[in-house]
């Protein structure tokens, strides 16, 4: 059975195309295009499923049509709309040191002033010059701590949390 901390999240499955069980799938890493995959790793109802690509084809600098095995009418492609996809860490072809953004989502954040966790990383807000975690905390808030390399003493894929000199007061807010 594979576990939500042997893979990370690449992307989402959009709406069928065409009546022979392509599928658009909309991707924030093109890892499956850059390493020796032949499948990719659907969320279904809360359970990761490895799905087999027949074949896959570029729409855009993010989207692709992809054709799975046994996926071959339109019905069946509906189906997986809106499942998330991810990728095992283990066919990655980056090194410890140099990860994506994209990997990191479901690291721990820890305060390197207080040792204390912060949250988990749910998502990575890149849509301004100043790229931010977005962290749900232990009390279930949502908050954003800014991602600045300056502010990273640490990042251990092993385990999976991030150091960060967290900025005075960010936490009281």
């Amino acid at each position: 059975m594979i576990t939500q901390d042997e893979v990370y999240k690449i992307g989402r499955i959009g709406k069928p195309h065409g009546i022979q069980g392509e599928v658009h799938f909309l991707f924030d890493d093109d890892v499956f295009d850059r390493v020796e995959s032949d499948y990719l790793i659907l969320d279904i109802d809360g359970i990761l499923v490895p799905f087999f690509m027949e074949e896959y084809r570029f729409r855009g600098e993010s989207s692709a049509l992809v054709k799975f095995c046994d996926i071959d009418t339109q019905d069946k492609a509906r189906e997986l709309t809106n499942c998330d996809v991810y990728f095992p860490y283990s066919l990655t072809d980056e090194d410890p040191e140099n990860i994506r953004w994209t990997q990191i989502i479901g690291f721990n954040l820890v305060d390197t002033r207080t040792r204390q966790n912060i949250g988990s990383v749910i998502g990575i807000d890149d849509n301004t010059m100043n790229i931010l975690f977005e962290v749900e905390t232990p009390d279930k808030k949502i908050i954003l701590v800014p991602a600045n390399e300056e502010l990273i003493e640490e990042v251990n894929t092993d385990h999976k949390y991030i150091s960060i000199q967290v900025p005075e007061g960010l936490l009281d807010l």
